[in-house]
Order: structure tokens, then C-alpha cells, then sequence
């Protein structure tokens, strides 16, 4: 009796040291998210204790059913069955019920065929444990594929703009000719003909490139800067890609201003804006690492930059700092030899810090093929991303204050294509609540565009791209 009086005293005393959450078996919800776009969807559950799971697919109809160990149906859970959006390219739908004591199982009813890739994230910045579920499709997209159906389908709408231009004027003409001639359609209805539509002289008519340039182009302002007679875009013989990456993404927000503004959703903005600017020069397409609020880890940026075969790489920031007072636009190039101030080291070990924020998986990566894709930057690459970091530094600091008026370095693992000129603009402090004003000021944004592409085009006036093998 002795004996179980102590067993039982020992128990008490366990209980007193663990507390509630641990006697409470399993864990609970704190949030789920669903992160679509073209690209996958990831969705992310969130909850105070690590959750373990197992998947498998069925089909007729395709869907992806999970059933996770150690949870109870919860409200939190039910909600992800209203944050599936119609316009999900992969979830049609979401169930979710209790399978078996403890454990519940996720029905998501698919539009297509997926490739899942399911990984559990350790807590890390403002997160707890994450449980994340990745549909890819089983066919990936192919980005050069997608650059080039892209510029055809806006030399498609260039050249339908033309025919609809010409026929509304030619009606016009009609119209007018009619008007101006009772007479003659007088005496041709006495003799019951009718009267010919003389087509007016032919016009001068725009190709189809040269009306979307026109179209797309915003007018000339005053105190515009122009590219030099001697840096005339003829020597560009052939189409330039340029690969613009908006950072962060997703489950990585970036950093946020005093007053709540995302990174991510400025520097969205701002890629979109420049795609848009690029896309109307001649002999010019962008590429976007991602066009919507989703995660891309950074070695994945990278190799969507060289499937393109990018010419140069334009990766969008706009950082905090731990002093907010910190103010101005920055442009940073790729060093080998260590950071050139302590501040770019700083940036550069935060920027790098992405991937376990935003969740990276990279239990299934060749990690050879990652080390040598981060260690294969060159002398040259870095010496032609310095040439470009000043073009695009000198014009934006035209349109606002310069943090430093040189091009700093450091190891941004963003950079390492080893074969592709790269930059990080840094576009304003963010943490800065005058820079914060900006960033959100529509009109900073286009003087800031208007910087960067023209930096861009001086870059490739005076450094014009060498032949490719495969013409775009």
C-alpha cells in the first residue's frame, strides 16, 4: 500500500511539471493557409507541436487524401475548406473530417494530376511548426516555353489591334465619302446599282511590334533622360531576357513597415510594373521568378533565370534594418572575397535566411548539385554585374536618396548564377517610415520603374549580348 502511495505521489508530481499542453495529448491548430498560383499551391498548417502524417493518392476522381496523427477536428482546421479559391489551378475542392480518434483526414479533391511533395518545417521567426503540402504538376511548366508563347500572344494582340485600327478608319472613310457625294448615290439608286466603296489612299500602318511599343509606352516627361545617339539600340541584334525576381513570396513575407506594409507586396508591385516597362522595348522580354504571392526558394530563382537564358538577373528588395532611420536605394553585386561593409553582411545573412522562412524543401535535392550551383560564381559574372549595378544605381539615384553611392558586395545566395550578370536593388528601407510612404506612393513606384529600366537599357547599349544558339 506504502508502495502505490508513493507511485501515485510520483505521478502528481509529474503532472505539476509538465502542465496542461503536454498532458493534453497531441497539438493544436494555429493557423492554415493556402498559398495558390500557377506554378503549385502549398498549403500550410500551423500548430504548436509537430504533427506527422500519411498521404496517398486515389483517383476517379483525382484527390490527395492525408490523414495526420494527433489532432482533434478543430474550427481552425474547418476553415481551410473556405480558403480554397475558385480559380485554383490544382484544389477544387477540400474536406476534412475525424477518421479515427486522434487522427484527421484531409480530402483535397484535385482539378489535375499533382506530384505532392508533403514536409514538416522546424518553428523558425514568427512560426510554430509547419505542416506543408506542395501540389506540383506531374508536367512542369516550362519557363522558356512560357516567355516565348507570352510574346507571341502580345504580337497576336498587337496585330489584331492594327487590323481593328485600319478597319474602324477605312469605315470612318466610308462614312465620310458617303456623306460628302448625295449626287452620285442618288443616280446609282435610279439605276439600281450600288454605288462602289472607294478605298481610301493606304494609309501609313505601324507593324505590329512598332503599335505595342506604342501603346504600352508611357509618354515622355520632362527631365526624362534618353539613351545617347552613340548607344543606339541597333546594336542589339536579337531578343534580351531579362529575368526580374520579386523577393520573398508566400509564407515569406519579407520585412514589414511601421505601419504594416509587406514587403512582398511592394516589390510584387514593383516587378510587375518594370515586366510591363521591358516587355515594350524592342528587342526585349522580362521574365518574373513569380507573378503572384507564392513561395520561390532561392536556388530555384536562380535556375529559373538560366532556364530562360537570361541575359541578366534583377533581384527586388525592399529591406528594414535594425536602426530605422536607415534610408535610401542600394544596388548590391555578388563578392567573393567577403562583404564590402558590415551593413551588406548583414542584408546578405538576412536575404539568406529566406528559405527557412518562406519553407524550402530540400530533403529531395541533389545537395552536390546545390553546392556547386552556390560556388560556381566567376570573376567575369561579378565584374559584368558591377558594370550593371551602376548603370541602375546612377539612374535611381536620380529619383530618390542613394544609402551609398557605390555598388556594395556580399555572398546573396541569389546571385550565384554563375553565367548571369545579377543584382539585388534594394528599392528603400522599408523599416523607415518616410521610405515606407514611398514605397506605397504610386508615382515613386513609376519614377523608380522608369530608373531601373533605363539603367537596364544603358547596360545593354554599351555591354550589347552576345549571339545566343538557340534564337528566342
Amino acid at each position: 500500500m506504502t508502495s502505490r502511495r508513493r507511485a501515485l505521489a510520483r505521478l502528481g508530481s509529474l503532472a505539476l511539471l509538465l502542465g496542461a499542453r503536454e498532458i493534453a495529448w497531441g497539438a493544436s491548430i494555429v493557423a492554415v493557409r493556402v498559398w495558390p498560383a500557377d506554378e503549385y499551391t502549398r498549403v500550410t498548417i500551423e500548430s504548436d507541436a509537430a504533427l506527422s502524417e500519411r498521404h496517398f493518392l486515389a483517383h476517379g476522381p483525382d484527390r490527395l487524401v492525408i490523414d495526420v496523427d494527433g489532432l482533434e477536428l478543430s474550427p481552425q482546421l474547418r476553415e481551410i475548406v473556405g480558403k480554397v479559391r475558385p480559380d485554383d489551378p490544382y484544389i477544387a475542392g477540400v474536406r476534412v473530417g475525424q477518421n479515427q480518434p486522434r487522427v484527421v483526414r484531409l480530402v483535397l479533391d484535385l482539378k489535375q494530376a499533382v506530384a505532392p511533395e508533403l514536409f514538416t518545417l522546424a518553428p523558425v521567426a514568427a512560426y510554430q511548426h509547419r505542416l506543408v503540402f506542395d501540389l506540383r504538376p506531374v508536367h512542369e511548366l516550362d519557363p522558356l516555353l512560357e516567355l516565348i508563347r507570352d510574346k507571341e500572344q502580345a504580337e497576336q494582340k498587337a496585330a489584331q489591334a492594327v487590323q481593328d485600327a485600319l478597319g474602324e478608319f477605312i469605315g470612318r472613310m466610308n462614312t465620310a465619302s458617303a456623306a460628302s457625294a448625295p449626287s452620285t448615290t442618288a443616280a446609282a439608286g435610279a439605276t439600281g446599282l450600288s454605288p462602289p466603296l472607294a478605298a481610301p489612299p493606304a494609309p501609313y500602318v505601324a507593324s505590329a511590334p512598332q503599335l505595342a511599343r506604342a501603346a504600352s509606352a508611357p509618354a515622355p516627361q520632362a527631365g526624362t533622360e534618353a539613351l545617347p545617339p552613340q548607344m543606339a539600340q541597333s546594336k542589339i541584334d536579337r531578343l534580351i531576357v531579362v529575368a526580374i525576381d520579386p523577393g520573398h513570396g508566400g509564407e515569406d513575407p519579407g520585412a514589414t513597415g511601421p505601419s504594416g506594409t509587406r514587403e512582398k507586396d511592394v516589390v510584387l508591385a514593383i516587378a510587375l510594373m518594370l515586366r510591363d516597362r521591358l516587355n515594350a522595348q524592342p528587342n526585349m522580354r522580362a521574365m518574373l521568378t513569380r507573378d503572384s504571392d507564392f513561395f520561390v526558394p532561392l536556388h530555384e530563382r536562380v535556375k529559373k533565370a538560366r532556364r530562360v537564358q537570361a541575359d541578366l538577373f534583377v533581384s527586388i528588395h525592399a529591406d528594414a534594418f535594425m536602426n530605422p532611420d536607415a534610408r535610401g536605394a542600394s544596388v548590391f553585386a555578388l563578392s567573393e572575397h567577403g562583404a564590402t561593409s558590415s551593413a551588406a553582411r548583414w542584408m546578405a545573412d538576412r536575404e539568406n535566411a529566406s528559405d527557412l522562412v518562406g519553407g524550402a524543401n530540400l530533403r529531395h535535392k541533389d545537395e552536390t548539385v546545390l553546392r556547386t550551383l552556390i560556388d560556381m560564381s566567376t570573376t567575369a559574372q561579378i565584374k559584368d554585374s558591377l558594370k550593371l549595378g551602376n548603370e541602375v544605381l546612377g539612374q535611381i539615384g536620380k529619383v530618390g536618396k542613394l544609402h551609398k553611392g557605390s555598388v556594395e558586395q556580399a555572398s546573396f545566395a541569389v546571385l550565384k548564377a554563375p553565367d548571369i550578370p545579377s543584382i539585388l536593388v534594394e528599392s528603400a528601407f522599408i523599416s523607415n517610415p518616410g521610405e515606407e510612404a514611398k514605397l506605397r506612393d504610386p508615382e515613386y513606384r513609376v519614377q523608380l520603374v522608369a530608373a531601373l529600366a533605363l539603367g537596364i537599357q544603358r547596360y545593354f547599349a554599351r555591354n550589347p549580348p552576345l549571339a545566343r544558339s538557340r534564337q528566342l
